[in-house]
């Protein structure tokens, strides 16, 4: 054990490294707590098993080495090290079917690079991690068949020791095709989102606002400095010919506060910015869009970026929610609903219309003034017409000493935040790859529709829409016809699916996935409901094929049924408890299963829903009933 633990040291240092050097020591032996006796031998041992010719141990490779470098090192080492921890229990909490939680130590995996003072683009195995780590992350919440998630690869890569067989579940277990039926793994009406599906495994609960931050903010002394210092005072040279060029397509005053809340940026304030230019991958495409149809300059979209650091379900103090932090009446102002079914301020589409027709409207009243629109968009019209009376100009700057604390800290600060984001290699952040664009299609459905309905005609599970659609307050669209967000490329699979559905009897209706080769009565044996009652929810519909519809109503043992084909992950539903749940092998029939189990055919096939000369694909798991 002592000889692996050395060899597992051994993989997380550069090629070449001087490992009797005492910084490395110190490192290794805290890491992976190796006793300094037997260090020497260890190491001995472990080049000799490995062949490695690559560790030097004479004094003239020690002194050669700069502390610096070797500190360095270590660092670079620190940050893959805790990354991979954090992706690793990710891994075993997806596998294991805690979503949620495997989210946030997915996402602590990412935050271990961003929340490090390292360059990461100045270091190649810092960079190559962290741009596949992006990847594949992205890859397990949104899958899809012929991108499917590269763990091994990215274990590689990074230089951790990842358990090739949980590796593999993991990406398996992310393949749409192979859990196309998870997403209505219970047809039953469920009363809230599911934590039992391979996507969408982001929580939906709000979190704080950065303005609450933004309103105590103070710069410091050496932030304000801009003429002493010469990077900074290079930098305001540069902001100065982009105004004047006019080519961040509209026009603001110089000032040097802008410069310094950049400062603010390059030092404590780095994380903040990083982790906003990260998230802003997720939404700026589609706020871009929305903003030019409006007639707003696209770079104003940045604005999200100060209001909610791109969280849809950002919450302040003042009770402004969402990505652009509405306040309730201005909300209804610009036509966003807040009802007990929705509340739109924590829409992606409808919310950030509403911002850019808000701001075209402030510009407008402001004489086309885009710093003057953005402070009353933070403090309201009233707080910047009182300060212009009392300036005596319509001029932000000279209204400044006027105006709220949080309003004068804020409108430089975006300014700071479009410039930063428009060359963030000229200000030192060039190392920062934005998420991946949050694709999703937009369908009106029927009143009233549960999104258990919408989850399983997409093939995906409650909590995916519950993410998609965040301004739903409950598991129940409005009831009127109402536009929801589902996951790319499901659109018109969904359309169909309402189509054949008469708007009567969607309150009443969950859909089965049918299994090749079923008959209406094998899916009567799984869900409690008579062939006739099927058929008849299935006009036209001579035998079973793909989606069907299974009518909801008392009487039935709907509520306490699971509508789908054995998944490969365990049932969570209350008959779990009385299941064994084994999987069979190519060839397999329900008749073989059942004389290797040694339990009845026919009641086995009936508790499965199949018959018992049923060829089963291999893995493919089958309950076998226990008493």
């Amino acid at each position: 054990m002592l000889v692996k633990a050395a060899c597992n040291a051994l993989s997380y240092l550069p090629a070449g490294s001087n490992v009797k050097s005492s910084i490395y020591k110190v490192f290794l032996m805290k890491k992976f707590g190796i006793a300094p006796i037997a260090l020497a031998a260890s190491f001995s041992l472990c080049a000799a098993i490995s062949g490695s010719a690559q560790i030097t141990s004479t004094r003239s490779s020690n002194n050669t080495r700069p502390p610096e470098v070797a500190k360095a090192q270590a660092d670079v080492n620190y940050v893959l090290i805790e990354s991979g921890k954090a992706f690793k229990d990710g891994l075993m909490a997806y596998s294991q079917g805690r979503y949620q939680e495997a989210g946030t130590r997915f996402d602590k995996s990412v935050e271990v690079f961003l929340y490090s003072t390292l360059n990461i683009q100045g270091e190649p195995r810092l960079q190559n991690c962290y741009n596949q780590l992006i990847e594949t992350v992205y890859r397990i919440e949104y899958p899809s068949d012929s991108q499917i998630p590269q763990v091994r690869g990215l274990a590689t890569t990074c230089g951790w020791e990842v358990d090739v067989t949980l590796a593999d579940k993991v990406a398996q277990m992310a393949r749409p095709s192979a859990n196309n039926t998870t997403a209505a793994s219970t047809v039953a009406v469920a009363s809230g989102p599911s934590d039992g599906g391979p996507r969408g495994f982001v929580n939906q609960e709000f979190e704080p606002s950065p303005l609450d931050d933004l309103a105590k903010l103070e710069l410091t002394p050496e932030e304000q400095d801009v003429d002493d210092n010469p990077v900074a005072q290079q930098q305001y040279q540069y902001l100065q010919r982009v105004v004047s060029n006019k080519s961040l397509g509209f026009t603001f005053q110089v000032h040097p506060m802008i410069q310094q809340f950049i400062n603010y940026y390059r030092g404590r304030g780095r994380t903040t910015m990083e982790v906003g230019l990260y998230r802003s991958g997720m939404f700026m495409s589609m706020a871009r869009r929305i903003f030019r149809e409006e007639g707003v300059p696209e770079n104003v979209a940045w604005l999200g970026q100060v209001e909610s650091a791109w969280k849809p379900t950002a919450y302040s103090s003042a009770a402004a929610s969402g990505l652009w932090q509405f306040i309730p009446g201005t909300g209804v102002r610009f036509g966003l609903q807040r009802t007990a079914y929705v509340d739109e301020r924590n829409s992606f589409d409808e919310a950030t219309r509403a911002s850019a027709r808000y701001l075209k409207f402030l510009a407008n009243r402001y004489n086309g003034n885009w710093e003057l629109a953005m402070a009353a968009y933070n403090s309201g019209e009233g707080n910047v017409d009182r300060a212009i009376r009392r300036a005596g100009a319509a001029n932000f700057w000279l209204a400044f000493p006027y105006l709220p604390r949080e309003t004068r800290n804020y409108v430089p600060n975006i300014l700071a935040t479009i410039l930063i984001a428009n060359n963030p290699n000229q200000y030192g952040f060039g190392q920062i790859r934005p998420a991946p664009s949050l694709r999703y299609e937009r369908l009106r459905v029927p009143a009233s529709t549960n999104l258990a309905l919408i989850a399983a005609a997409a093939d995906t599970n409650v909590q995916l829409i519950r993410y998609l659609n965040p301004h739903l307050r409950t598991n129940t669209t409005p009831p009127v016809p109402y536009i929801v967000n589902v996951p790319y490329g499901k659109g018109n699979e969904v359309a169909a699916i309402f189509k054949r559905l008469p708007a009567s009897k969607i309150p009443n209706t969950q859909l089965a996935e049918s299994a090749h080769g079923e008959t209406w009565q094998t899916i009567s044996n799984r869900t409690g409901v008579s062939v006739a009652e099927l058929m008849e929810a299935n006009p036209g519909m001579k035998h079973p094929s793909g989606k069907v519809f299974v009518p909801v109503a008392a009487g039935n043992r709907v509520e306490s049924t699971a509508y789908t084909r054995p998944t490969n992950r365990p049932p969570t539903t209350p008959a779990a408890a009385k299941v064994r749940i084994v999987k069979a092998k190519a060839g397999d029939t329900v008749a073989k299963i059942a004389a290797r189990e040694k339990v009845d055919a026919a009641e086995l096939a009936k508790f499965n829903g199949l018959l018992p000369n049923s060829v089963l694909f291999s893995g493919r798991e089958i309950k076998i009933p226990t008493k």
